[in-house]
């Protein structure tokens, strides 16, 4: 099965753009359905921002056709990323002993407990209707190699039991080429998949593209296109600046011999566009999925004609 869609079906120059959406799609809920009429996944990155309610999450489920499936990006405080503690649930952030920003090792234990339990709780309408795809642990890129990271990375994974678990590391040190054997190791000792990555190269959070499954039941592809001018975060006024890319039909090409191998060794690959730059990642998602099938059909979640 191979899904290939975006990881955003409302940032904000993709609607005002006017290019995707039809008119009548004026609600966040009315493009949603248009969406998931569309293509068959797409990426969860509120659920990074805040734990949603369990009802918001009904809802996301409701308005998606019956064969679409999210993938969930992890709340930032459990993969090591700076959180407000406005971010955390009222109850919880009563209990940090803290008066701004967080990181995971600031929060008591008691405290990240609650929070896991409450991710998990907020997944639960996914996984109840068949919609859950995986869960995202996209790692900060301070996140480096290293004993102390790799237990960290344990503990994520034993918290996420049960659930398809992918892994996307933002530091060059876990893929060095003396490295990377036992990082991908690691990650099948875990039972995580590692997210193949595309992004702009020469930074400390740049990734090298590396084509390996490490849990058949499933694979990912993340997208982020190569602006390089505008990837280190500071030098972007928006996020929509990082990404402000367009992969051109011969960089799309690149991709499908790889993508094929994946399929061949996993039972489901997701090929995420994060290219979300006006239409610039549904367009990329629809060119790659029609030479896809140029190259060789296959059984997937078909996006509409």
């Amino acid at each position: 099965m191979l899904r290939i869609g975006t990881t955003s079906w409302g940032e904000k120059t993709l609607i005002e753009s006017g290019r995707f959406y039809p008119p009548t799609a004026k609600t966040s809920p009315q493009r949603l359905a248009f969406y998931s009429s569309c293509f068959p996944v797409t990426e969860l990155d509120t659920t990074y921002y805040g734990i949603p309610r369990v009802r918001t999450v009904e809802g996301w489920a409701h308005h998606t056709s019956s064969s679409f499936v999210f993938d969930v990006k992890a709340f930032r405080l459990f993969t090591r990323h700076r959180t407000p503690l406005a971010a955390l649930p009222p109850d919880c952030r009563k209990a940090v002993p803290a008066e701004r920003d967080v990181y995971y090792d600031d929060v008591p234990a008691s405290v990240r407990s609650e929070l896991w339990s409450a991710f998990r709780a907020a997944l639960e309408p996914l996984r109840r209707t068949g919609k859950l795809g995986v869960v995202l642990l996209q790692f900060a890129p301070w996140f480096v190699f290293g004993p102390e990271s790799i237990e960290h990375l344990e503990t994520c994974v034993s918290e996420l039991e049960g659930y398809r678990v992918a892994v996307e590391m933002r530091n060059k040190s876990w893929f060095p080429e003396h490295r990377r054997a036992e990082t991908l190791a690691l990650e099948r000792a875990l039972g995580v998949s590692h997210v193949v990555v595309d992004e702009p190269q020469g930074f400390a959070s740049s990734v090298p593209q590396v084509w390996a499954v490490t849990n058949p039941d499933a694979s990912v592809v993340r997208l982020h296109g190569r602006n390089r001018a505008m990837w280190h975060g500071r030098r972007a006024a928006s996020a929509s600046e990082r990404f402000d890319y367009l992969y051109p039909p011969d960089e799309l090409r690149s991709f499908v011999g790889p993508v094929r191998r994946l399929a061949d060794e996993a039972d489901e690959v997701h090929v995420l566009f994060n290219n979300c730059h006006l239409d610039y990642a549904q367009r990329n998602a629809r060119a790659l999925h029609q030479l896809m099938d140029e190259a060789q059909p296959r059984p997937r979640a078909d996006l509409a004609p």
